[in-house]
């Protein structure tokens, strides 16, 4: 039996533009599927989610963050997003991860994240 748990995208920028494209760069080029609209989480938030998945010591902090449900499990998200440099750090959690199931009540209280912004790519 095959079991399609999906997984959450924590992507954590210096900015609110640079997750804005690191959004687009997760659907367009990472061919991921959102199963929602990308939540704004708290920066501090996005940091110690970093440390509790990762269980690394924080390098940097974020001044921006979104939370995404994505619609792949986690180790389709993770093949894809090694794939792609996004311009913002993005962390994979997977329901074997603790945070995983906060995250999933969670979720729907976090406003939607505004993806006005336009990526320019120029080449």
């Amino acid at each position: 039996m095959d079991i399609d748990v999906k997984a959450f995208a924590v992507i954590r920028g210096d900015n609110s533009d640079k997750v804005n494209v690191a959004l687009h760069d997760l659907e367009h080029y990472g061919r991921m599927r959102f199963a929602s609209k990308p939540k704004r989480i708290e920066p501090t938030y996005a940091d110690n989610l970093l440390v509790s998945v990762a269980g690394v010591s924080l390098k940097a902090r974020c001044n921006s963050a979104a939370l995404v449900e994505l619609d792949n499990n986690a180790g389709s998200a993770i093949s894809k997003l090694r794939k792609i440099h996004p311009p913002a750090h993005v962390v994979i959690v997977s329901p074997r991860h603790d945070i995983y199931e906060e995250l999933m009540d969670r979720s729907e209280v976090y406003p939607e994240f505004e993806r006005s912004f336009q990526p320019n790519h120029s080449m």
